[in-house]
């Protein structure tokens, strides 16, 4: 473990996008606002995830197609969008259009696995080919093929009027680097790094080993030492934490109650694994930044990384969002060793 903590080089943060199903358009303008705010702390990247069947943003690619166009600097991601609903091929082609009108800032996170409540949505999804559906690591692999530039088909040249690519268009210069995967388990994280993509952690990891301490940031740190011993940049491969941060050094009386509360409601999940695939949870942490910041530079996977992607949590009004994430970027971040860049 390094004597001291690697300084803080990225600052982003996550959002879930919730919107009122009577009224979608105002909760989407609020994410795309959010994002604009970012930009304009400074922050180097912000991240939607993708909600499936609910009321938070389902298709996080034309989402960021829109805030591409209301920013010019900020890095977009995705933490994170699970293959299991989705097409590689088409995913390829979206992915790549998106990252040509950002001007290269898109950022993708995946994972894999059945879609979530899969038995309830599987005659909806697939129909016809439900049983036969592979969701494991090969529908990654597939996907950075086509993000790479690989032959998607036998056939290019002319028919007639009409030109063919052999590989998906557009093709996207870069965009394969800056493909990340989202590893809750030592599996994943060896094979993100055996494939060379970005490891992408986050509050949650499985605690695989039953006879083991379920310590959430020991757990944590085998996976990411584990991804750099995998991955060929070793020690310089990129790994982003996303822990749920909740700075309140600008919070009023009612919004730190309010903080407060929810961290304490979630808090008795952290104390052990949780469910068949034993899921351990961190706490939520909220306090000054000066409080968070010790905390995170005791914390032992945090102290081998030097991006973030703070989640922000879920249920929270839009004046509460702006005050955290001016807290992160005006407190915690310099105090983690972050400056915005000036450009």
């Amino acid at each position: 473990m390094p004597s001291t903590p690697r300084p803080l080089r990225k600052l982003g943060f996550l959002t879930i996008g919730l919107f009122d199903e009577a009224a979608p358009r105002a909760g989407h303008e609020a994410t795309l606002s959010l994002i604009e705010l970012g930009e304009r702390l400074g922050f180097d990247s912000a991240w939607v995830r993708h909600r499936h069947l609910q009321y938070g943003i389902s298709s996080p690619v034309a989402v960021l197609a829109a805030a591409s166009q209301r920013t010019r600097r900020i890095h977009l991601g995705t933490a994170v969008t699970p293959l299991g609903w989705e097409n590689p091929l088409r995913l390829a082609e979206d992915l790549a259009t998106v990252d040509i009108l950002s001007g290269g800032r898109l950022n993708p996170g995946v994972s894999v696995g059945p879609p979530m409540r899969y038995e309830e949505v599987r005659e909806a999804l697939y129909p016809d080919t439900g049983d036969a559906e592979d969701f494991s690591h090969e529908r990654v692999r597939r996907l950075l093929s086509f993000v790479r530039g690989e032959p998607a088909t036998g056939f290019s040249g002319t028919e007639g009027f009409e030109a063919f690519s052999d590989r998906v268009q557009p093709h996207a210069p870069g965009l394969a680097d800056r493909m990340w995967y989202g590893a809750g388990s030592l599996r994943s994280a060896r094979w993100a790094g055996e494939h060379r993509m970005n490891l992408l952690t986050s509050s949650v990891v499985k605690a695989e080993d039953p006879e083991a301490p379920a310590d959430f940031a020991e757990i944590q740190l085998s996976h990411v030492r584990a991804f750099r011993a995998h991955h060929p940049d070793g020690d310089r491969a990129r790994v982003s934490h996303g822990l749920v941060v909740v700075p309140t050094d600008s919070a009023t009386r009612a919004q730190r109650a309010k903080y407060e509360a929810y961290a304490a409601a979630r808090l008795p999940r952290t104390a052990e694994p949780q469910g068949p695939a034993r899921l351990l949870f961190a706490p939520d942490l909220v306090g000054t930044s000066a409080d968070i910041a010790e905390r995170l530079h005791a914390h032992a996977a945090f102290r081998e990384v030097d991006e973030v992607a703070f989640a922000l949590p879920f249920t929270f009004a839009p004046e509460d969002y702006v005050q955290i994430l001016t807290d992160i970027a005006t407190h915690l971040g310099p105090l983690l060793g972050w400056h915005p860049d000036p450009s």
